[in-house]
């Protein structure tokens, strides 16, 4: 079925155009939160606020973009709202600290085809990678990971954060030389 045709059935409510759209999308979304996330829980979760979302205000989509784009840009905002989220709780976390509490670590999952030497490898170079890119302004950080990550062209980035393709452009150049001097610094540090 066409993007256009599953809206239409979408807009009369049509449970089984409901499914096909998640079957089709799914993937895509669930893999675009984990890429600002970094724990597959978390991004299960983000992945179904995204759908309910999408089925809340499916009659206020205009057709300006794609579908995709349109689910994109839900995923990414799901995805942020999480993250200010968790450091909101991260500051909270350390206030409970100070006054005898424990804190909670965040885990970021691993593979589990490899062996436990590179497992430990694998998630400190992803958390040292996370928190660079989580260091980044918040439009960087986004270009960044839809073009590197999911290997988005400039036009369908620009789609997405509604901004020029030059904008795009200048974003993940920016990003790459803001990530190269966090890395390299931190790098130097911890070598």
């Amino acid at each position: 079925m066409e993007d256009f045709e599953l809206i239409a059935q979408l807009k009369k409510g049509d449970g089984e155009a409901f499914r096909q759209l998640v079957d089709h999308y799914q993937k895509l979304v669930l893999n675009s939160c984990y890429k600002f996330v970094y724990n597959r829980e978390t991004a299960e979760d983000l992945t179904q606020d995204v759908f309910i979302e999408v089925y809340r205000s499916i009659n206020t989509f205009r057709a300006d973009s794609k579908l995709s784009t349109w689910i994109y840009r839900i995923s990414i905002s799901k995805s942020l709202d999480y993250l200010k989220g968790q450091k909101r709780k991260k500051r909270f976390a350390i206030l409970k600290s100070l006054f005898g509490e424990d804190e909670v670590e965040e885990r970021i999952s691993a593979p589990e085809s490899v062996g436990p030497d590179k497992v430990l490898e694998n998630e400190d170079r992803v958390k040292v990678l996370a928190w660079a890119l989580n260091k980044l302004p918040e439009s960087q950080r986004i270009a960044f990971t839809l073009s590197k990550y999911d290997e988005m062209s400039y036009q369908e980035i620009s789609e997405i954060l509604g901004v020029s393709i030059s904008s795009v452009e200048s974003l993940i150049h920016r990003a790459k030389l803001n990530l190269k001097k966090k890395l390299y610094s931190y790098y130097q540090k911890h070598l």
